[in-house]
């Protein structure tokens, strides 16, 4: 009970999204309704023309009369065919135009989604929704919807013509209406269930697919074509498995449906075949009758089955729903405390975190710490220490559970979101490049920059250079990912990117640890240009890039085992001295 109460308020809001997203466009709404009445109307009007053209043109022999109803049965056709090029515009426009409004208004809000929200949900699967699952629903706002209604209108106004033609013949098709509905109601509700399960599926075919193609040179290089194709085929036929399903209770409905109206079709038939014979109703009656009958059977074939399309158009529309639905975790105050002039001071006191996908493990524990502007910490430990995640939280990608973080005196959950990560610049191991050029991603951190200024931070990146050397200069486009560069330009390309930014703290995370010695050399340069000036915190497993830092805090396992200088570790920490006998000391040869 509890599951079909949570259905029919699920369908309401699908019901009431589509309404909010359509109400802007009333003006089209009414185009497209005109459109669908004025062509319903000269559909129903054609079965009075054949009417007239039998009894009133063959009937009398009468080759004006005959010349006068085909005349009038032309003009009707133009009217319908003009009628329908409008319908269609209005209703393909409204389709398109509001799907583009759902798509961006999911858009948007994904892209201000905490990041913990894509931990526990694969982005892969998201994107497969803001594509299939809208071209869906836009089949059906711009296509299935108007059609549902021109063919309820056609029925409605078919069941009444037929009334004024022959009440008797009439009452012969309404015995099985009911017998039509109710196999409608008995498959719809398992249509829009193997609908929802067939969505899932092809989600989740479309995230396995980005998933393998994105990481296509690592897959071969592994020889694991042969797994994954045996992987994609069980997902491929699983997705298989519940649309022959699908299509199984579908095909069914419009079966039975079939048989039932044309079934009443012949009996009519039959019926008024006697009368016409016996002299009771022309031929003309008949023909008539049996036009609106065929309106009347193919407008409740069509709805039928247009009921499985808009059972899978729910489905859709439910997930639509759960994405935009999805809450923002991290979010700035309603009111915001003023960010004073950042120096970069920040202040770590009794810090707890746990990620959401591991609550019973803490990442970050008890951890208290004080940087002060413009001196550079370094972050050491083992992996799994806990540097990326304090990252993490300076940026309030994700909050802590208890403890405090404050820049400047404040505790960053006081200030406004934007204004707090407009104080930091990441430069990652794995710097994140876009599909665009190479102007384009330097541009990524401040869109108004100079052209000037753009190539001035190359410069002082150490990247103008190679990057003159392009075909295109700076107009070069880049593959997804960055696709084309070494590992050294990218970081070159992050480092300027960073230098563009301009802001008061530097995060460092691993930034050299995967470059060959020449590119750590104009890496390692660059980073001297970009850290000037900056409070920064550096992530390294290295030692050997972090000797030189003002401090170096020990991490292990969350909290902070030790902190002090290069030299005064060695004496005070053990965790460090055995980091340094590791990586620093010379190896005997085996």
């Amino acid at each position: 009970m509890k599951n079909s109460q949570e259905g029919i308020q699920t369908r309401w809001q699908a019901v009431k999204m589509a309404a909010d997203f359509i109400t802007p466009y009333k003006r089209q709404v009414i185009y497209s309704l005109l459109a669908l009445l004025f062509t319903a109307t000269i559909t129903l009007s054609i079965g009075q023309g054949i009417r007239l053209l039998i009894d009133q043109g063959f009937a009398t022999q009468s080759k004006e009369l005959l010349s006068q109803y085909v005349g009038i049965f032309l003009l009707l056709v133009i009217a319908l065919a003009v009628g329908t090029f409008t319908r269609y515009y209005w209703v393909t426009w409204l389709g398109e135009r509001v799907i583009a409004d759902i798509r961006r208004k999911v858009f948007n809000h994904l892209i201000y989604l905490h990041p913990g929200f894509f931990e526990q949900n694969r982005s892969l699967e998201i994107q497969s929704r803001l594509t299939a699952d809208m071209t869906l629903l836009q089949t059906v706002i711009g296509s299935s919807v108007s059609f549902a209604l021109r063919n309820l209108i056609m029925m409605i106004g078919g069941i009444i013509w037929l009334f004024i033609t022959n009440a008797k013949l009439t009452a012969l098709v309404m015995v099985c209406v009911p017998l039509v509905v109710a196999p409608i109601l008995i498959y719809g509700r398992r249509v829009r269930h193997l609908s929802r399960q067939s969505q899932d599926k092809i989600a989740l075919v479309g995230a396995y697919v980005g998933e393998v193609l994105g990481q296509i040179k690592t897959v071969q290089a592994y020889n694991h074509q042969s797994i994954d194709q045996s992987t994609f085929h069980d997902q491929v036929e699983e997705a298989f498995a519940v649309a022959k399903q699908r299509t199984t209770q579908r095909a069914l409905l419009i079966t039975i449906v079939i048989i039932l109206v044309l079934g009443a079709v012949g009996l009519m038939l039959w019926v008024g075949g006697m009368d016409v014979i016996e002299g009771r109703i022309s031929a003309g009656e008949l023909a008539a009758f049996v036009f609106y009958s065929v309106i009347v059977g193919s407008a409740v074939a069509s709805i039928s089955e247009l009921i499985g399309e808009l059972q899978r158009a729910a489905g859709a529309a439910e997930r639509t729903i759960e994405l935009l639905h999805a809450p923002n975790l991290i979010q700035s105050p309603a009111k915001p405390h003023p960010l004073p002039e950042v120096f970069g001071n920040i202040t770590i006191d009794r810090l707890n975190f746990a990620y959401p996908s591991r609550p019973e493990v803490l990442a970050i524990s008890q951890l208290s710490l004080t940087i002060h502007a413009g001196e550079t910490l370094a972050l050491v430990g083992p992996s799994g220490a806990g540097k990326s995640t304090l990252f993490d939280l300076l940026l309030r990608f994700f909050d802590s559970q208890s403890g405090s973080i404050e820049l400047e005196g404040i505790d960053i959950r006081q200030l406004d979101l934007f204004a707090l990560r407009h104080c930091f610049a990441l430069v990652s191991q794995n710097p994140s490049l876009f599909y665009g050029t190479i102007s384009e991603n330097l541009r990524y951190a401040r869109p108004d920059a100079t052209d000037a200024e753009v190539e001035l931070a190359a410069k002082t990146a150490y990247a103008h250079d190679f990057i003159r050397m392009l075909p295109q200069g700076y107009q070069t486009h880049l593959g997804d990912s960055g696709l084309g560069l070494s590992g050294g330009q990218k970081q070159r390309l992050a480092i300027a990117r960073a230098l563009l930014a301009d802001t008061p703290i530097l995060l460092l995370d691993e930034a050299t640890s995967a470059l060959d010695a020449q590119s750590e050399f104009w890496v390692q340069q660059a980073l001297q240009h970009l850290m000037r000036n900056r409070t920064t915190l550096v992530i390294a497993h290295r030692l050997a890039t972090v000797q030189s830092a003002d401090r170096i805090a020990v991490l292990d396992h969350g909290h902070l085992d030790a902190l002090g200088t290069h030299t005064e570790l060695l004496q005070s920490s053990a965790l460090y001295a055995q980091l340094a006998a590791l990586q620093l000391q010379p190896h005997s040869e085996i």
